[in-house]
């Protein structure tokens, strides 16, 4: 088995070129960091946000030059999921492909479990 199907959050090679592209505009030593809230239509949403601090407790991802952080009670949501980047007819996009979803929005971006 390789390690990224070992690793509880993946991400695909596609996503982390666009997060060192995002990353390469903001100060030196900042990550991506990808957490779950409460709310959307759908009763969880995704949260995508730029850090420079990273937590004890934070599982770090690291691929091709891009360092993705998820904390430990979005990691419990999260186990499992697949981080893409989308480049369709619709837009551009970070695209989570969660195994424990049970539905989401149309738009992907909130979801149930």
């Amino acid at each position: 088995m390789t390690e990224a199907a070992l690793a509880p959050v993946s991400v695909t090679e596609r996503a982390a070129r666009r997060i060192v592209k995002v990353l390469a505009g903001e100060p030196g030593g900042s990550m991506l960091r990808v957490a779950v809230n409460g709310g959307g239509c759908s009763g969880f949403q995704y949260a995508f946000d730029i850090s420079r601090e990273r937590a004890a407790d934070d599982l770090v991802i690291e691929r091709d030059g891009a360092v993705v952080l998820v904390d430990p009670v979005s990691l419990d949501f999260l186990r499992g999921s697949k981080i893409d980047f989308i480049d369709d007819l619709m837009g551009q996009s970070f695209k989570i492909l969660n195994p424990n979803a049970t539905a989401s929005c149309g738009c992907g971006t909130s979801f149930s479990v």
